[in-house]
């Protein structure tokens, strides 16, 4: 595969791998057209709907492919520029092909798989246990500090914190508040966090770019070393 196909192969790739999550209109657009065909058997209704789903996935791919075919991408994790360069290409590429954000999709995974916890230590428990899984680290020990305030509260209330508790909820939120506030953390500041995020993934993503390419470039090189001689060969023969 020639090395710019394989980048784009690779680009793409990444922007779907592992990111590609069916977003809630989209969900709700395919039970919309489930509940539209009516009588239809079952098995054409599943036929049609995993139809209209490649389709926009489909779409999707092609509108990210297009976009990075026209970009001019320095494949060079070490220098920032570069980038930062690539994280706003892939940003466009999210906006125009209507993507999650790195934010966005832990939002939307936290938001799912915690829908049905009853009770607030099950509930910090899940977002750990989603972290890790993404890979992501706690370097200022901000889960422990809220696992303190949680006991802090039930100790206060006497019994475990369920999460329609109101009064306790907001006992813990006040908590939490100090903690951001011991931590620096600021809610105005959360843009630019998120902007600091994108960047360690597109530096991330770069490097990987950059191992694809230079195992390209030796293969290349091998390939080439060894047909230099049985091209010798033919031609003295």
């Amino acid at each position: 595969m020639p090395l710019a196909s394989r980048f784009l192969y690779r680009s793409t790739r990444q922007v779907y791998t592992g990111h590609m999550i069916l977003q809630p209109e989209q969900a709700s657009s395919a039970r919309s057209f489930a509940k539209a065909t009516g009588s239809a058997p079952s098995a054409l209704k599943g036929d049609e709907m995993l139809k209209g789903i490649f389709l926009e996935v489909k779409k999707k791919f092609e509108t990210a492919l297009g976009i990075l075919q026209k970009e001019k991408i320095t494949i060079d994790p070490d220098d920032p520029a570069a980038v930062s360069e690539y994280a706003r290409v892939m940003k466009t590429v999210r906006q125009k092909a209507d993507l999650f954000s790195e934010s966005q999709r832990i939002k939307y995974t936290i938001e799912s798989r915690t829908q049905g916890i009853p009770d607030a230590r099950s509930y910090l428990l899940a977002l750990k246990e989603i972290r890790i899984k993404r890979g992501l680290t706690d370097e200022q020990g901000a889960e422990a500090m809220m696992m303190d305030a949680l006991e802090k509260v039930e100790q206060e209330l006497k019994k475990p914190l369920m999460r329609n508790d109101k009064k306790g909820m907001a006992l813990l939120m006040t908590e939490f508040d100090k903690i951001n506030q011991k931590l620096g953390i600021r809610r105005e500041d959360l843009p630019k966090y998120e902007e600091q995020l994108e960047f360690k993934i597109a530096k991330a993503q770069l490097e990987e770019l950059k191992k694809d390419a230079l195992e390209a470039m030796d293969t290349q090189k091998k390939r080439y070393i060894f047909l230099i001689p049985h091209t010798s060969l033919a031609v003295t023969a």
